[in-house]
């Protein structure tokens, strides 16, 4: 008994199953009529994530504060351009993370605001993991 397609537009949760989602690669799914990016991020963009220092981002978040706690590996982000709501491109642009190639926002791999006219971060939506390889978004 799954809820038809009109509950899951309106807002109803959704799980996801991560497991074939490679390391290095990303998916994404609608939930709630917008685009979710579900990242799987290597060690090396983690890392660069977390090299950077806070105090010198626009939007101010740690990659930590931007994941969950013993799921580093995973970037859960709604995939709207915070200046005019274009779709990113993941894996594109200066900061190994995402491009809006509209009016040239970058954002790094923990989907913050690096370059360009975006004034926030790519919006993390409410999610959990239920098991190790899935997750419910809402």
């Amino acid at each position: 008994m799954n809820p038809d397609a009109a509950t899951i537009a309106a807002g109803a949760p959704i799980e996801v199953d991560l497991s074939p989602v490679a390391e290095g690669q990303d998916i994404k799914v609608f939930w709630r009529g917008k685009p979710i990016y579900i990242m799987n991020r290597t060690k090396k963009q983690i890392e660069e994530a977390r090299a950077v220092a806070v105090d010198s981002l626009r939007d101010p978040q740690s990659d930590e504060s931007r994941v969950k706690a013993g799921h580093d590996n995973w970037l859960v982000v709604i995939g709207i351009c915070t200046h005019l709501g274009c779709i990113p491109i993941a894996y594109e642009g200066n900061y190994d993370g995402f491009f809006c190639p509209c009016h040239g926002s970058q954002y790094d791999s923990s989907g913050r605001i690096r370059q360009g006219p975006a004034p926030l971060n790519l919006a993390v939506p409410p999610y959990q993991f239920v098991s190790d390889t899935k997750i419910q978004i809402g």
